[in-house]
């Protein structure tokens, strides 16, 4: 059973800050991060992942975007027509059904990759109308067989300019520079961080720097990539510490399940695994055993993260809801 509050608290729940339940708590929390359902997909999907999750009393919920992909048409001619498609809309309606079903802070994340600024503002207009006041800003991955990433035009190149705009905004400067007195937004901004580094990043040390930047363009928490040696994240606490990003940092937590994530979770997220996990899930004879072992592996990083009393475990559950119960059941 998933917990409702009353019609009040459900009201009063959208004002609260990110940031202001971890000021708040003194206990590690629990968050939850989900994918919007591909095209023609409905609300289920989202609804079967968080209602056996909602018992562990997530205060927020986040919500990935997806920027567009290309398709290729053949037409009569024989050429092929160029289309750019989303095949996963709706985070801001599903932030908001979310809201409405559980009573929680529901967190969209917002790109610049295939967004201009003017579309940004929309965006954040219609969240701020609907009291969605947590954002986490994102550059976005680069189109799938692209090579490198690709501002929209009208855009923004990376997601420092996405938080300064946010910023403007609440400070009540829009775009139209011919408004005057303009809504003073209230939006609590997170961003990316990463443990081993951006893979685009010539090194460590540029790639903290520009995560300072965004921190001081008013950035207010940081959430991690997944990472698998909690050492990763404790070096990287303790170096963000030492140039001044004091902001909370959450580990971002996705377990392995699969033995082929040996060769896919460094490909595609450039993250070392270690070798003992490695090894473990290698030798696994079925999938059965390695789902086993990712699961054993995540509980021993959460009891140690919050035995660290971090401030929260953000799962990216990537629809698999199962797995992190399991977790939380042995570590909380």
């Amino acid at each position: 059973m998933f917990f409702v509050r009353t019609i009040s608290i459900f009201a009063q729940n959208f004002i609260v800050k990110v940031t202001e339940y971890f000021e708040k708590s003194e206990d590690t929390l629990v968050s939850f991060e989900v994918l919007p359902p591909l095209k023609g997909g409905s609300m289920k999907s989202i609804f079967d992942t968080l209602d056996p999750l909602m018992e562990f009393k997530p205060p927020f919920v986040d919500v990935t975007y997806h920027r567009e992909e290309y398709i290729y048409n053949q037409r009569e001619s024989g050429y092929y027509e160029k289309i750019a498609i989303r095949k996963r809309p709706g985070t801001v309606g599903i932030c908001a059904a979310i809201m409405h079903r559980y009573g929680v802070d529901a967190v969209p994340h917002l790109l610049c990759g295939g967004f201009t600024k003017e579309e940004t503002e929309n965006a954040l207009i219609d969240l701020n109308f609907l009291n969605i006041n947590n954002v986490l800003a994102l550059r976005g991955d680069a189109r799938r067989f692209e090579d490198k990433f690709v501002k929209q035009p009208g855009g923004h190149a990376n997601a420092l300019g996405l938080v300064q705009q946010m910023q403007k905004m609440n400070k009540g400067e829009y775009l139209d520079k011919g408004i005057d007195n303009g809504t003073k937004t209230d939006f609590c901004i997170g961003v990316a961080g990463y443990p081993e580094k951006h893979f685009e990043s010539p090194n460590f040390e540029l790639d903290l720097d520009y995560t300072k930047q965004k921190i001081d363009a008013g950035a207010s928490y940081i959430v991690t990539q997944m990472f698998f040696d909690n050492d990763k994240y404790f070096e990287y606490v303790d170096k963000c510490r030492s140039i001044g990003i004091n902001v909370p940092i959450v580990p971002g937590l996705k377990p392995m399940t699969k033995k082929y994530q040996l060769n896919s979770i460094p490909r595609r997220f450039y993250i070392n695994l270690p070798e003992a996990l490695s090894k473990e899930v290698a030798k696994a004879n079925n999938s059965a055993a390695v789902k086993e072992i990712g699961i054993e592996w995540a509980i021993e990083q959460c009891k140690e993260l919050k035995a660290k009393n971090v401030p929260c475990l953000h799962f990216y559950t990537m629809g698999d809801w199962e797995t992190s119960k399991r977790i939380i059941e042995k570590v909380f």
